[in-house]
């Protein structure tokens, strides 16, 4: 077969998707790379808040995020219902803006206080989760299957490519701006995406023809508590939920480690940020090159069983050696590898699961679960965590038990790989 003969075609095939798929998947990659540069920029500043309120209180601060979930699911509910679908990413989008121009108030006003850290922390932990969310929500509604397993990746990689510049651009602005003026500028990012989302949109309605059921200008049906039952109205939506839980534990047991071991490590705040700095760019740089070159095609031929079995069997051989070796350099290894394989690869497979269920379950159901039940895994698999530590058998036990959940999470999403794949 002779190449393409246009600088599109053979864009297009280079990145393993078709010619006239190019347009949406810029537009998606832009939506994430605004969304996720003015979340990096704050990042740092998270995690250093959450050391500054005391390591000691991080199952708090699980539970304190979980808590503030389980109060904006009910409020998404009811704004999704009386919304129509086409303006509620805006809506929702504008609200968070809002808020975080306020919390530039806040800390600008309050600078050192534990009590403002604490809140920053718990709002931001919120404000990542539901924006991003939403923003897949979007995504879900927009591609097919049979694109997503092409797209989804790319997409993704936009996150990436926003992971590595933000923590820049933090670095750039910090002195000049401070804190207030980074969530000043990450609300114009945020902002930015909406435009984004218009195109997306017109896009959709050219490639498909919308039935009475899925007409994006109406409110999506339901309850304002649909999304809470939503998760119990399938096996399919729980197991997606299960596994959400697994790998929420896995992420708490190695961040939790984590804090411990830079706290102990680096006594100095700006040593700190830097370490936390330089972890997020290894990690975004290595899933970006992942997500445009390898992702997609693996989807393709694998599979989502592939995509989202993988990555848990390797955390698993990591937790073993964190076992026998408990150091910052390993386990620093070990949550690079997590990380670069979430975002590269379950990630992109956890969303395309969702490409199949009615718009309820995409925004309602798919919210609650990427927001509550995220967070009650995260708060319980805190407790756990701060139990174990009691025990007084140090990283080792936490190693061989984040093993266990480990393999439970892979023997769960292969199952719902299989399953979408269509065996």
């Amino acid at each position: 077969m002779a190449p393409p003969a246009t600088l599109r075609g053979r864009a297009a095939l280079a990145l393993g998707i078709r010619e006239d798929e190019l347009g949406p998947a810029a537009c998606g990659f832009a939506f994430f790379f605004f969304l996720f540069c003015g979340y990096f920029m704050l990042r740092p500043i998270r995690e250093t808040m959450g050391i500054q309120a005391g390591v000691d209180q991080l199952q708090w601060l699980f539970t304190a995020t979980f808590v503030a979930m389980l109060a904006v699911a009910p409020l998404f509910g009811w704004l999704s219902a009386r919304v129509p679908r086409a303006t509620l990413v805006s809506w929702v989008y504008a609200v968070f803006a809002l808020a975080m121009a306020g919390f530039g108030a806040v800390l600008h006003l309050l600078p050192g206080s534990a009590w403002a850290a604490r809140v920053f922390y718990v709002w931001l932990s919120v404000f990542n989760l539901f924006v991003v969310s939403i923003a897949w929500s979007l995504m879900a509604d927009v591609f097919r299957m049979e694109s997503a397993k092409r797209l989804f990746a790319l997409i993704a990689a936009g996150a990436s490519a926003g992971g590595l510049c933000g923590p820049l651009l933090g670095g750039l602005l910090a002195g000049a701006l401070g804190p207030a003026g980074l969530l000043l500028l990450s609300a114009l990012l945020l902002a930015a995406t909406l435009p984004l989302k218009v195109r997306l949109l017109r896009w959709r309605a050219a490639d498909r023809q919308e039935t009475a059921n899925d007409d994006m200008r109406r409110p999506i049906e339901g309850s304002i508590l649909a999304g809470l039952s939503g998760v119990f109205r399938s096996r399919y939506l729980m197991g997606i939920s299960l596994l959400v839980i697994l790998l929420a534990t896995l992420n708490t047991f190695l961040y939790m480690e984590q804090a411990r071991l830079v706290a102990d490590a680096f006594p100095d705040t700006a040593q700190r940020i830097r370490v936390f700095s330089v972890l997020d760019f290894t990690v975004q740089a290595l899933s970006l090159l992942s997500q445009v070159f390898v992702t997609g095609r693996v989807a393709a031929r694998l599979g989502l069983r592939f995509l989202l079995a993988a990555v848990p069997l390797a955390m698993a051989a990591g937790f073993l050696v964190l076992a026998a070796y408990p150091v910052f350099g390993v386990l620093a290894a070990v949550m690079i590898a997590r990380r670069v394989g979430e975002y590269a690869l379950i990630r992109p497979g956890r969303e395309m699961l969702f490409t199949t269920v009615p718009p309820e379950d995409k925004y309602k159901t798919k919210n609650v679960i990427d927001t509550v039940v995220y967070r009650a895994g995260d708060a319980a698999s805190g407790w756990v965590k701060a139990g174990v530590d009691m025990l007084g058998h140090g990283a080792a036990l936490v190693a061989l038990l984040g093993a266990a959940f480990a393999l439970g999470a892979a023997a769960v999403g292969y199952a719902l790989g299989r399953r979408a794949d269509g065996d």
